[in-house]
């Protein structure tokens, strides 16, 4: 039985080798593969019953070859904004196909993170695995849930194609002369009989509008009233079309109190309500303090540019509202861009009280210093960008930024125990226990980084070490088959 169990050592002495040999050939193999996690081949006793007192059976050797995911390789700064690292805990989650992807496909898991976009824009690995994350809605909310692999979407970077955005706010610095000599139609205002014409923005029951809107010197004779001064803005509606407004000022015979009139330009693009002039957007009368300021307190009823003050006492933010071009007839001073544009409902916020700018009325010449506006022309994607809390987003060339998802990290409470599968990839053990998809940077996730891939935890000096005993360990067993095979030959020259 000894010089028979020796076979068997030897032979399992054998097959343990070949085994480690096995992992060290797949380190090696592997020393520049993005993320991947080097094996070991762990040897093992085997110990067997002892047949007789004094008597020893050898039971020979095994191995159990494990794999140390949780290390973590060195991170290597890249060029590409797709390539991705994770700096700590966690993986990517990945499936096969980007579409049509169901809840019974298998999801693997990867720190694999050589991300291309493919022919339909979506993030694919060199192992041909596709990135998923949560999906991010039109306001910016991250739809994610901590324990359902079925929220995840595989990211698709180009699905929102070219973007424009609507202007909503408009800033200025601008003054106006508070020597301006008040006109002969603003003098008239009120005035009966008046001597001129008086300056009327609207019309009404029993006169029609006498407006700055309507002023057109070439006419004869002249048509509306000419303003003390009046400056263009661009505007960009939902299509990314470029709209012009026109604002106009008239000094009142009030002393501080300027008339104002909105209208577009061409009149033609906007249907206003039967209270308003054709082209007009808004009418009424703003106030300045006697340090030259802008006055939003000012309370001029209906007659306010932007409407009366609540009983409240708050001043509600000058906004001008354009309705949508398929809405219905505007009423009263009510507008709407017109159906032929074909574009969304707008909402524009004047930034007439800055602190520093907005509207002034000071002794000097009427004047427009600047002009800010944050609505932006149709642009087409140049660029995508992920950041370190896993947030992708697209960059336009009109200096449009839109977010489009957020990846999805997941963790393992025992990550060694990981099954892995083919494509650098892992699947849940039962001993690895289940995920747990968190938002990178949080709970224990790591966070991630962009234009950086995880080396290989190969190190070539300790394999090619292990290579050499590995062989050495292989030629050794071999003796012990060849040892006990001469042993047995003697014995059976005994009987001979």
């Amino acid at each position: 039985m000894g010089i028979n169990s020796a076979l068997l050592a030897g032979v399992s002495g054998l097959k343990a080798n070949s085994a480690a040999l096995a992992a060290l050939s797949d380190n090696i193999a592997n020393v520049n593969t993005v993320g991947y996690k080097r094996s070991q081949a762990d040897f093992q006793t085997i110990v067997t019953a002892r047949a007789a007192a004094g008597s020893y059976n050898a039971g020979g050797v095994t191995t159990k070859t494990r794999q140390f995911v949780g290390q973590q390789g060195l991170l290597q700064q890249t060029t590409t904004s797709t390539d991705l690292g994770i700096q700590g805990n966690g993986f990517f989650v990945v499936t096969d196909k980007p579409e049509n992807v169901q809840p019974t496909d298998a999801r693997s898991f990867t720190r694999a993170g050589n991300f291309q976009l493919d022919q339909l824009g979506y993030l694919k690995n060199a192992a041909g695995l596709y990135l998923q994350g949560w999906p991010i809605d039109k306001e910016g909310k991250v739809l994610s849930d901590p324990s359902d692999l079925t929220k995840l979407q595989t990211i698709n970077v180009t699905a929102i194609g070219g973007t424009a955005e609507k202007t909503t706010r408009i800033g200025t610095k601008t003054n106006l002369n508070s020597n301006q000599e008040v006109s002969p139609a603003a003098k008239n205002v009120g005035v009966t009989p008046p001597i001129v014409t008086p300056y009327q923005a609207t019309p009404t029951a029993t006169s029609p509008a006498n407006s700055m809107s309507m002023y057109d010197p070439n006419a004869t004779p002249p048509v509306g009233v000419k303003p003390d001064f009046s400056f263009q803005v661009p505007v960009s509606d939902s299509k990314g079309g470029r709209r012009s407004l026109t604002l106009s000022f008239l000094k009142s015979k009030e002393p501080n109190i300027w008339h104002v009139e909105i209208h577009a330009s061409p009149a033609s693009d906007v249907v206003s309500g039967p209270g308003l002039s054709p082209g007009q957007v808004k009418v009424g009368k703003i106030a300045f303090t006697q340090d030259g300021k802008y006055d939003p307190s000012k309370d001029f009823g209906a007659e306010g540019l932007f409407g009366d003050i609540p009983a409240s006492g708050v001043v509600p933010p000058p906004v001008l509202r354009i309705g949508a071009s398929d809405a219905a007839a505007p009423a009263g001073t009510d507008v709407k861009w017109t159906p032929d544009l074909g574009i969304q409902e707008q909402e524009v916020r004047f930034d007439f009280g800055l602190a520093a700018g907005g509207l002034s009325q000071f002794s000097t010449k009427s004047f427009v210093e600047t002009i800010n506006t944050n609505g932006t022309p149709f642009g087409n994607l140049t660029s995508i960008n992920i950041n370190d809390e896993g947030f992708v987003a697209a960059e336009f060339d009109n200096g449009v930024t839109r977010q489009i998802a957020q990846v999805a990290i997941a963790t393992f409470g025992n990550t060694d125990a990981m099954k892995a599968v083919s494509g650098n990839a892992f699947q849940v053990s039962l001993e690895s226990g289940t995920y747990n998809l968190k938002a990178p940077g949080t709970g224990g996730a790591g966070f991630i980084s962009p234009s950086t891939l995880e080396a290989s935890t190969v190190d070539l000096s300790a394999e090619f070490t292990g290579l050499i005993t590995t062989q050495r360990a292989y030629s050794a067993s071999s003796k012990i088959i060849t040892t006990a095979d001469e042993m047995l030959e003697e014995l059976l020259r005994i009987k001979r």
